[in-house]
């Protein structure tokens, strides 16, 4: 069989204008479609975060010492009777103001009435005998120098005198005992300020060791206090001037901060130092007076003592909101000429009344934050706005304590 031969024949393909013009234009479309897309997704840039900033100050801050005290009554006595008796009457008010020598209490006397009734027999008894003897003396003088009394009967005759003599004294001396008794009957007190409330009632039997009542002398008012022994021998110098010369150079007056948290209106001053350091507590007593002309203040009183120790001069200070602290490192978010925020590791000093001592780290006015410190970050661009809530007294106390 003869084999047909076949040949390739190339074929071409033609598209018309009419057919590729709609598929470009749909591609155009989807790729517009798809640029437009891209631009909505790019979120819009957020405006700068606001906050509120502050200038670093320079000032004077003075640097106050404050120490936790009682008051203690200037004199302090406690009223005990001298003899035993049952309480006849009270004669003062519970916690009223007494004078010096003012009755305070009366205790029965009758039983001492009679026991000086008694001494004065006793003593009328003695100085009858001892004129009698006197009077045997004056007779046996005589007789003795003419011969007619023996030696012996004049020397008895003048011991019975000497003896005679002594028992009188004897017999005043009780008589004198027995008026201090009844005198002691009455109960005065021995100085003038604010007496107690009597432990003791109308009826009792009361001994020499019985507690009548305190009086206490409240004007001035002392205030006992401790001090470490670091702080002791910072002041040393002061306090032996003090008390060499009454007051020392430049010693400053002292305030009393009482448990309400008020200031007492009248300033104090140093009075004395203890003898000795507490070997426990590590710490010296020390006492200040105060005045107390209207007596507020009253024996035993909570009180802080703060007095002006030493002045930082040319201090720069913050508000303390200004200040982070992270495991003993502080730092403040500063914003410079370029509203930029920057964190800045700084030295904290002294702590004062709503502001901070800034030891290093800071430069008189430059800005720190206040407030937003959660919003920012080292580099970023802030929106500052003046705190104005940060206008602080020019001598706020810094506090050491």
């Amino acid at each position: 069989m003869a084999r047909l031969a076949t040949s390739r024949i190339p074929v071409r393909y033609s598209v018309s204008p009419k057919r590729w013009l709609p598929c470009a234009a749909m591609l155009a479309t989807l790729a517009i479609c798809l640029g437009s897309a891209c631009k909505r997704a790019e979120p819009p840039t957020a405006p700068p975060p606001e906050v509120l900033v502050t200038d670093v100050v320079q000032k004077d801050v003075p640097i106050y010492g404050e120490w936790v005290g009682t008051t203690v009554g200037f004199v302090n006595a406690q009223v005990m009777p001298r003899v035993q008796g049952y309480l006849l009457k009270q004669d003062y008010q519970d916690g009223a103001y007494v004078k010096a020598d003012e009755l305070l209490f009366e205790i029965d006397d009758r039983p001492y009435k009679a026991a000086l009734d008694q001494a004065l027999g006793d003593l009328a008894q003695q100085q009858a005998t001892l004129r009698k003897n006197q009077l045997d003396l004056a007779k046996y003088k005589p007789l003795a120098a003419q011969g007619a009394a023996t030696k012996q009967e004049l020397d008895d005759a003048v011991q019975a005198t000497h003896a005679s003599e002594a028992q009188v004294k004897g017999a005043e001396a009780a008589v004198e005992n027995a008026r201090l008794n009844l005198a002691w009957t009455k109960v005065y007190s021995p100085i003038e300020g604010i007496a107690g409330i009597a432990p003791v009632q109308v009826g009792d039997l009361v001994t020499p060791s019985t507690v009548l009542t305190n009086v206490s002398q409240v004007d001035p008012m002392k205030v006992t206090f401790p001090i470490t022994e670091r702080e002791y021998l910072r002041y040393a110098d002061r306090i032996r001037e003090h008390q060499e010369k009454g007051r020392a150079r430049n010693e400053p007056d002292l305030e009393l901060i009482l448990a309400d948290a008020s200031t007492y209106p009248h300033p104090g001053r140093f009075y004395v130092a203890n003898r000795q350091v507490d070997q426990q507590t590590g710490t010296i007593l020390m006492q200040a007076l105060f005045p107390n002309p209207d007596a507020i203040l009253r024996p035993g009183l909570y009180a802080k003592v703060r007095a002006a120790t030493e002045t930082f001069h040319g201090a720069l200070v913050v508000p303390q909101r200004a200040v982070q602290e992270t495991q003993g490192v502080y730092q403040v978010a500063v914003v410079g000429s370029d509203d930029k925020v920057t964190l800045r590791t700084v030295k904290a000093g002294e702590q004062v009344d709503g502001l901070w001592v800034i030891d290093k780290g800071l430069e008189p006015g430059e800005r720190v934050v206040t407030q937003g410190l959660q919003k920012v970050k080292d580099g970023i661009p802030v929106s500052p706005k003046p705190d104005t809530s940060t206008a602080a007294p020019p001598a706020a106390p810094a506090v050491r304590g």
